[in-house]
């Protein structure tokens, strides 16, 4: 049994279908990537897998149990989410903007047990976010608003990690730092589910990867499997060199035009 199971969902809003069809399975153990143009349902897909959006047709099972029938204090033990957006929380500094990951843990004064602090503290610092943990979240870049979101995420400790675009804002150094993190999370037997826009990313860390278009999958595999010159092509509609990188032996796109047909 995977840990997170995606069969046949239908998702949208209000009188428009965003997903169809979609299936897809994320595993224990695997950094599992989502990709696809802008529009695609990403972050839509997203939404659906923690039940902010209900289903109109097919399901989401996380550990084998319907995510629209489980309550939401358990859902978010198993589930810790790093959403694109948390400007609601902005008027947080840090380290209590990642506190509330622990609050589904927390007994019924809610108050912080010394678990729980250490939780936060460990996850601050594996972020880089120690010289700023008594900030508050408004004073901060959206770099580091964006690893703020992401340690919250880690100090909830739910087997299955959702990421919507982790590495949004970030330099390059930082890019790689999260996605280190994430593969750590995945080798301690979490499934980790992440939003990419940067396909040679996916590539160096992703174990499998989603594809989307205009809310279908268009496919669903290895890197290799998934990221062709031809899919590319139809789907991101740019012509791409595909190759291999000479240092880590993963695949490498770069992209170099805009296929003919397609609106500049």
């Amino acid at each position: 049994m995977s840990e997170l199971e995606i069969e046949a969902l239908e998702v949208g809003y209000g009188t428009a279908l965003v997903l169809r069809g979609v299936s897809a399975a994320a595993r224990a153990g695997e950094v599992y990537g989502v990709l696809g143009p802008n529009g695609s349902g990403k972050t839509t897909l997203v939404r659906a897998l923690y039940g902010l959006l209900p289903p109109r047709a097919g399901s989401v099972r996380v550990l084998g149990r319907e995510v629209r029938h489980t309550p939401r204090r358990e859902l978010a033990r198993t589930i810790a989410v790093a959403p694109q957006d948390a400007s609601s929380e902005l008027s947080f500094t840090v380290r209590e903007a990642v506190l509330l990951g622990r609050t589904p843990h927390l007994g019924p004064l809610g108050l912080e047990r010394p678990a729980d602090l250490a939780a936060a503290d460990r996850a601050i610092e594996r972020l880089d976010l120690a010289h700023v943990a008594d900030r508050p979240l408004h004073s901060l870049s959206g770099g580091e608003r964006r690893r703020s979101v992401v340690a919250r995420a880690l100090a909830q400790d739910a087997p299955v990690l959702l990421c919507d675009e982790p590495t949004a804002a970030l330099d390059a150094m930082h890019q790689l730092q999260i996605l280190e993190v994430l593969r750590q999370e995945a080798a301690a037997g979490r499934a980790v589910v992440v939003v990419l826009h940067d396909l040679n990313l996916a590539a160096a860390y992703c174990d499998r990867v989603l594809l989307l278009a205009e809310g279908r999958v268009a496919a669903e595999g290895s890197v290799d499997e998934v990221l062709t010159y031809r899919r590319v092509l139809e789907v991101y509609g740019v012509d791409a060199y595909v190759g291999e990188n000479e240092l880590t032996g993963k695949r490498l796109l770069v992209p170099f035009r805009i296929a003919r047909g397609q609106a500049p």
